[in-house]
C-alpha cells in the first residue's frame, strides 16, 4: 500500500475547514479523521453502523463476503471474474491497494475514477458529520464509500473482502448473502487472538444465520464449525461439502448430491492454495445459482482471465522479477512451493521489507538455504520493522545467504536489479507496501 499525500490549504470564508475537492485531498482527510490515522486499528461495528444507518445503505443485491488469513484477494477475484463473465455489473472492494487508492473499488473490473469515489466521500462525510461527527477510521470510511459508489453505479453483486478479522470488521455490518472464509492461520494475534481456535472464532463473525458459510481450510479449528451450527448457518467445508481433483492439465470441482463440474482449466494463479480458493469460489457461486446463474463458460473464463498484481506475479524478461506479498509463515510457505517450481536459476536475491508486528522469524524461516543474497529493507511507518532487525533474524536462524541493509524497499529493489545477473531471480515479498515500493520502482524506471 503506498502512502497518501497532500492536504487542503485554504480555509473557507467561514473559518471552516474547506470539504477537500480532489482524491489526493480526501484521502489525506480520513486519515486525519482517527486518532491513530491511515494505519490504526480500532475494530468494532458501532461507529460504522451509525454511519451507514444515517445514509440507509442496505444493499439490494446479493453480497458475498470473503475473509480468511490468506487467500482473500485470489477468492474475491475468481468471483469478480466469473460474475462479469457471466454477463452481471460486479462491484468489488479489496484492500489494500498497491499503486492507487481506485484499486479497492472496482465496477465491471475497472477501478472507478477520481470522481467517483470523491462523490461517494462527500456523502459519506455529510452523514458522517450529522451523526455527531464520529471519528471513523481510514478503512470504515473507504468502505462506506464504496457501498456509495456500488449504490451510484447499481450493481447487481457485490464482493466485500474483510480488512482484518471478520466479527468485528467494518464489511461486516454489511448482512452476507454468502460468506466465504479461505484460511485461518497465525496473523494479526494482537487483535485476533494467539491462536488458530480465536482466531477462527473472529472470522467464522462473517456467517449469517440460514446462509451458506463456506470454508476452504482443510483444517478448519473447531470454534469455527461450532460458531457457524451456533447461529444456523448453511456450513460448507471443503473435503466434506466440496473439493477438487485433478493434475497438472485440468481439474474437476464437486460439490454435495454428486455435483460434477470438469474439464477446468488449472487457475491463472499459482500453487495448491489456489485451488482451495477457486473451489471456495465455485462452490460460492453454485450455492448462488439461483440468485446469479452463471454458466459454465463463464466460469471457465473467470479462472483464467484475470491478473492480481502482487500475488506470486512473475514478471517476464530477464532477470526473473516475482512480487509476493506474502507476510506470514502459511503464505510464504506457499511462496516457497511456486520458487520450487520454477526451474533452474544461478542465483535467488530477495528484497525484504516487513512489518514489526508480524511473525518475522516464522515467515523468513521456509526461505532457509535457498536465497543467495538477503536484500533487508527498512519500512519508515510505525508498525515497520528495521533492516537491522530483520538481518538480525536471518542471522539468528543461519538461513544462509549474505545479507545487506538498505534504508528502504525502494532502494533494495533498485540494489537488487544493479547485482542480478541475466540468470538470477529477484524476488520481492513481506508487505503490500514492500511490492507496491518495487512496483512504483519500475514505473519509474530505475
Amino acid at each position: 500500500m503506498t502512502a497518501e499525500e497532500g492536504r487542503e490549504q485554504s480555509a473557507a470564508p467561514t473559518g471552516e475547514a474547506p470539504e477537500p475537492s480532489t482524491l489526493t485531498a480526501w484521502l489525506a482527510h480520513l486519515e486525519g479523521l482517527h486518532p491513530r490515522g491511515q494505519a490504526g486499528i480500532e475494530l468494532g461495528l458501532e461507529r460504522v453502523l451509525r454511519v451507514k444507518e444515517a445514509l440507509a445503505q442496505e444493499p439490494a443485491c446479493p453480497v458475498i463476503t470473503v475473509g480468511g488469513t490468506n487467500g482473500k484477494g485470489s477468492t474475491c477475484a475468481y468471483l469478480e471474474a466469473v460474475y462479469s463473465f457471466a454477463g452481471y455489473r460486479v462491484g468489488c472492494y479489496t484492500s489494500p491497494h498497491l499503486l492507487v487508492y481506485n484499486e479497492r473499488v472496482r465496477v465491471d473490473r475497472l477501478p472507478v475514477d477520481d470522481r467517483a469515489l470523491c462523490e461517494a466521500f462527500a456523502r459519506v462525510e455529510a452523514a458522517r458529520l450529522a451523526s455527531g461527527g464520529i471519528a471513523l477510521t481510514y478503512f470504515e470510511f473507504g468502505t462506506l464509500a464504496a457501498l456509495e459508489v456500488f449504490r451510484a453505479r447499481e450493481v447487481e453483486v457485490i464482493i466485500l473482502e474483510v480488512g482484518l478479522g471478520g466479527r468485528l470488521d467494518a464489511v461486516n455490518c454489511y448482512d452476507a448473502s454468502c460468506a466465504v472464509v479461505t484460511s485461518i492461520a497465525l496473523d494479526h494475534t494482537d487483535w485476533l487472538g494467539p491462536t488458530r481456535t480465536t482466531i477462527g472464532f473472529e472470522k467464522a463473525g462473517i456467517y449469517r444465520a440460514g446462509k451458506p458459510a463456506i470454508c476452504a481450510d482443510p483444517d478448519p479449528p473447531p470454534s469455527l464449525i461450532e460458531h457457524a451450527l451456533a447461529i444456523g448457518a448453511d456450513l460448507h467445508l471443503i473435503g466434506r461439502d466440496f473439493g477438487y481433483f485433478g493434475d497438472r492439465q485440468q481439474w474437476t470441482f464437486w460439490g454435495r448430491h454428486g455435483l460434477r463440474r470438469g474439464g477446468l482449466a488449472n487457475p491463472a494463479l499459482r500453487g495448491a492454495c489456489q485451488m482451495r480458493n477457486a473451489s471456495a469460489a465455485l462452490a460460492a457461486i453454485e450455492l448462488l445459482r439461483s440468485q446469479l446463474p452463471a454458466s459454465m463458460q463463464a466460469v471457465r473464463r473467470g479462472l483464467v482471465d484475470f491478473q492480481l498484481p502482487g500475488r506470486f506475479q512473475v514478471l517476464p524478461g530477464r532477470p526473473v522479477v516475482v512480487l509476493d506479498v506474502a507476510h506470514n509463515p502459511q503464505a510464504v510457505v506457499g511462496l516457497v512451493d511456486n520458487l520450487g517450481d520454477m526451474g533452474f536459476f544461478a542465483r535467488t536475491i530477495a528484497v525484504v521489507g516487513m512489518l514489526a508486528d508480524k511473525d518475522i522469524a516464522g515467515s523468513l524461516a521456509p526461505l532457509a538455504g535457498r536465497v543467495d543474497l538477503w536484500l533487508l529493507a527498512d519500512l519508515d511507518l510505525p508498525r515497520g520493522a528495521s533492516a537491522a532487525f530483520l538481518a538480525d533474524v536471518v542471522t539468528a536462524a543461519t538461513l544462509g545467504g549474505h545479507v545487506e541493509c538498505l534504508a528502504s524497499p525502494s532502494l533494495a529493489f533498485q540494489r537488487s536489479v544493479k547485482l542480478a545477473g541475466e540468470n538470477d531471480r529477484i524476488v520481492v515479498f513481506g508487505s503490500f507496501y514492500t511490492v507496491a515500493a518495487a512496483m512504483h520502482s519500475m514505473q519509474n524506471g530505475r
